[in-house]
């Protein structure tokens, strides 16, 4: 899989050699109408889909251990789809209802749309941010005085429990599902010109199933600094780094990466 022996040694005369191949390490979009399939299009690039990284469930069981009251809170910090859909498996699970008076706050409109598929909102009952944990504090240190419930994964950003804690807002964290490594073996033959990275976990994904994995001529893009930080920790030299000013996705900064090195 792209050119892979060793960690980094990246080759720099490799922004010279066109990009026509792309591996996004993220599930097949379910639409039509994604821009990676117009900047295929537009500059005849192949762009493949594969999750690197996988969602499995706490089990009930395992939940218990932690001994977690969800109905000791009054209100409950969204960040993902999946905390959505594990927090209520577990409600279900556990055969609890949840009280009409239940607050919750969502990092993104898209979160907060998403979390009608459980339960119908009421207006003063649900509280967005813009699109990050940051714009999610301004609104969070108006109701300092909740109990909060934050439903996560083992591997989530300090950035919210450190804000609780510096606030003296009083919130229980509580691990409803796991991110994994998912089996990447059947790419091993498959090379790829630029791999776009979304999060750590890919990262680590790679050098779980690739650990002799050598940059060599291969771009690598990343989407936030999290990711950013991962890919230089693992030797790797990043290419394409989003958001930017001028390219708030990821196909727009792979766009002005392919228009600044006059690819075609």
């Amino acid at each position: 899989m792209v050119e892979s022996k060793a960690k980094g040694s990246a080759n720099p005369e490799r922004h010279k050699i066109p990009i026509k191949s792309i591996l996004v390490t993220q599930p097949q979009p379910t639409t039509d109408n994604s821009p990676y399939v117009t900047i295929a299009e537009k500059y005849g690039i192949k762009v493949d889909f594969r999750a690197f990284i996988e969602v499995e469930p706490v089990p009930y069981k395992e939940f218990r251990k932690d001994k977690v009251d969800i109905l000791a809170h009054t209100a409950v910090i969204f960040t993902s789809r999946n905390a959505v859909d594990h927090f209520f498996r577990i409600c279900q699970e556990s055969k609890i209802e949840m009280p009409a008076d239940m607050k919750y706050f969502c990092i993104s409109d898209q979160t907060a749309y998403y979390l009608q598929k459980y339960i119908v909102l009421r207006k003063r009952k649900l509280f967005v941010g813009e699109k990050t944990a940051k714009d999610l504090f301004e609104v969070i240190k108006k109701h300092k005085n909740e109990k909060f419930l934050f439903p996560c994964s083992n591997i989530r950003k300090d950035d919210i429990p450190e804000f609780m804690a510096a606030n003296k807002i009083k919130c229980t964290e509580a691990i409803i599902y796991k991110t994994v490594a998912a089996d990447l073996s059947d790419l091993d033959d498959v090379t790829y010109d630029c791999l776009a990275f979304f999060s750590p976990s890919g990262i680590t994904s790679l050098f779980i199933n690739f650990p002799d994995f050598k940059q060599n001529n291969t771009r690598i893009a990343a989407f936030g600094p999290t990711t950013a930080k991962a890919v230089r920790d693992a030797g790797l030299e990043l290419d394409i780094e989003a958001p930017m000013p001028n390219a708030p996705s990821m196909t727009g900064a792979i766009e002005v990466y392919i228009q600044n090195h006059k690819q075609k």
